[in-house]
């Protein structure tokens, strides 16, 4: 996973990034089955609960 420094200039909130994104997956993980994903989050996205719950409802509709 890369979240570059164009994300965001600090590495705690491009860390919290890369942490948002690992925790929807982990969520979803089982519906998922074998599959590669690409994230890329936007630029100035705001790591958090929101940002989870947006990644999963995207990760259930590519399961499906």
């Amino acid at each position: 996973m890369l979240v570059s420094r164009r994300h965001s200039p600090k590495a705690v909130r491009r860390n919290a990034l890369k942490r948002s994104v690992r925790e929807a997956f982990r969520l979803e993980q089982e519906r998922l089955g074998p599959v590669d994903i690409l994230v890329r989050p936007p630029y100035g996205a705001v790591p958090g609960r929101q940002m989870i719950e947006t990644l999963r409802q995207l990760l259930v509709t590519v399961a499906k």
